[in-house]
C-alpha cells in the first residue's frame, strides 16, 4: 500500500472514530484536575499527524492514585491520530500525594513547530 493510500485510509478511519468521541464529550462532565503535577511529560507529535497537518486538543480523563501516580487514563475528546501520544505522556505524569485518589481532565494541545 502506498504512503498516500495509507494516509487516506488512516484519515477516513480517524474521522469515523472521531464521530463517536464527539458524542462522548457531550455526555461527560469534564472537571479540571486540581492536584498539582510534580512531573509533566510532553507528548511527542506523531509523524503521521505532522505529515497530515493534524492539529488540535486532546482531552484525557485521568484518575490519580493517592500516591500521585496515574491510576487510569482515557481519551474523552480529540483527534484519534493524536490520542495515543497524549495517553502515553499523561501516564508518565506524577502528582503531589493526597489522602485519597482524585480525577479530572488534562488537555494536550498539538501544534506543529516549524
Amino acid at each position: 500500500m502506498s504512503l498516500r493510500k495509507l494516509g487516506v485510509w488512516v484519515a477516513v478511519m480517524a474521522m469515523t472514530a472521531g464521530l463517536g468521541v464527539g458524542r462522548l464529550r457531550a455526555q461527560d462532565q469534564q472537571v479540571e484536575i486540581t492536584r498539582r503535577a510534580k512531573t509533566k511529560v510532553q507528548p511527542a507529535y506523531p509523524d503521521l499527524a505532522r505529515k497530515m497537518n493534524i492539529t488540535g486538543t486532546v482531552k484525557i480523563q485521568v484518575v490519580v492514585a493517592a500516591n500521585g501516580t496515574v491510576k487510569d487514563a482515557k481519551v474523552v475528546g480529540g483527534h484519534p491520530v493524536l490520542a495515543g501520544a497524549a495517553l502515553d505522556a499523561v501516564r508518565k505524569w506524577r502528582f503531589e500525594p493526597a489522602a485519597v485518589e482524585s480525577s479530572g481532565v488534562v488537555d494536550f494541545k498539538f501544534e506543529p513547530h516549524q
